[in-house]
């Protein structure tokens, strides 16, 4: 009804405007028709009719598209624009098009385009951006275009596709993606077995080939060679780990994150500590504990100090450096994070109470168990214990230690006479 209601002021205010002065209107085979083409514009112009269905803007001078751009025709079916010299499609300017099917952008030079527009796109069977400057399509550019039957994206400067690009795409039966720079790294193989196994139409694809690495050069992506691909895996260690280590408030604690993956797997670490979240990208600091040069820091050696290696160092490591300390590494093919809490307790104070509550909390969440017997005790009040609990990705089974007089509960490590360790695998 609301639908009905629109169209019937549309159809009263399209009686009552004119149409722009270079451009033609009128109706052909029930579609009423505005062709601006060849008409050497640089601007959309206003004065549309609202009741307009078919606007052709193609063959003009028009640098961009601006929010807004085509507020006046809301009922517009069809939207040609190709061969413009159009660099930016602003975010709002094609947004309210809800009944567009064909939207024709080919032969400009977009290398900024509002992909979130085409998320109120869900009428749109036709898109065609080939010979543009596109670089890269969010992964969910086309999750609302489940009428798409075509969209042409070939002669662009793609170098990859994100896996899942084509899913919500379950109309479509022509794809255009040929003579694009494809990097033919691990992120590209997904692209060749989809394409192997869709039935929708892909011509040309000898020419979707690799421009890179060199040793791949012009191979097409269907007889791309098998790549050594893995998603990355991370796992936490610690030191210090070696018994008589005589260890005092203010210590240093390392970390190591050992990741593995192809490719390399960037490596990123994210501490939360009681003032707030630290985000590192790894490393921070050289060989020699020192700032980077391109690594803002307060200090040439920061308080947190991320090596290459994987290694963190926390240097004079106290109760304002207590918290929850993750890893994550991320590659093309994925991610894989492990985390572990670090927290700081003097004895005489509570503090293994408050340890005890934090942590027992953890073991009803099903992350893990814990205990502190009474036949481990420190030695005075001025001594230390650091618990560390220790969760990793996709385990969340944990070991429970428990206590036998006379003996150390398994995973408990007594370090010289001034610290504790209890870590949980």
């Amino acid at each position: 009804m609301q639908e009905l209601h629109l169209l019937w002021w549309a159809v009263l205010l399209g009686l009552a405007q004119a149409c722009p002065e270079p451009c033609d209107c009128g109706e052909k085979y029930g579609f009423q028709i505005a062709d601006c083409a060849y008409r050497d514009l640089e601007a959309v112009p206003p004065g549309f009719p609202a009741n307009v269905t078919t606007l052709s803007l193609s063959a003009n001078r028009l640098p961009g598209l601006p929010e807004g751009a085509f507020r006046e025709v809301p009922l517009l079916q069809s939207l040609w624009l190709a061969h413009n010299e159009i660099r930016t499609v602003a975010a709002g300017a094609l947004a309210s098009l809800s009944h567009l099917k064909s939207l024709d952008l080919s032969h400009n030079l977009i290398s900024d385009f509002a992909w979130s527009d085409l998320h109120n796109l869900s009428a749109l069977q036709l898109l065609k951006m080939d010979s543009n400057e596109l670089t890269f399509i969010p992964r969910d550019a086309f999750r609302s275009l489940r009428a798409l039957r075509s969209l042409q994206l070939n002669h662009n400067r793609l170098h990859t596709l994100a896996e899942g690009t084509f899913a919500p795409l379950t109309a479509l039966s022509h794809l255009q993606i040929n003579d694009n720079p494809f990097d033919c790294t691990c992120g590209i193989v997904w692209l060749k077995t989809w394409a192997l196994a869709t039935a929708v139409s892909i011509p040309e694809q000898d020419n979707i080939a690799c421009t890179s690495p060199h040793v791949l050069k012009g191979t097409p992506l269907s007889r791309l060679p098998p790549l050594p691909c893995s998603a990355p895996s991370v796992q936490l260690s610690y030191q210090p780990s070696q018994d008589g280590a005589e260890l005092r408030p203010g210590f240093v604690l390392a970390l190591h994150c050992d990741v593995d993956g192809q490719p390399a797997p960037q490596l990123h670490w994210h501490i939360q500590i009681p003032s707030g979240i630290v985000e590192i990208t790894s490393p921070n600091v050289g060989t020699d504990g020192r700032a980077l040069p391109s690594t803002p820091a307060a200090s040439s050696q920061p308080r947190f100090q991320a090596f290459a290696n994987g290694s963190l160092l926390i240097p004079d490591f106290g109760k304002l450096e207590e918290g929850t300390y993750s890893c994550l590494a991320t590659n093309e093919l994925g991610s894989a994070e492990s985390s572990v809490d670090v927290a700081l307790a003097t004895p005489g104070e509570g503090g293994e109470d408050t340890l005890g509550r934090r942590f027992h909390g953890k073991a009803v969440e099903g992350k893990g168990c814990y205990t502190v017997d009474n036949e481990v005790q420190p030695s005075g009040p001025e001594d230390n214990v650091v618990i560390i609990y220790l969760s990793r990705a996709g385990n969340p089974e944990a070991a429970v230690a428990e206590g036998v007089p006379g003996q150390l509960p398994p995973g408990l490590l007594l370090l010289g006479q001034s610290l504790l360790l209890l870590l949980f695998l």
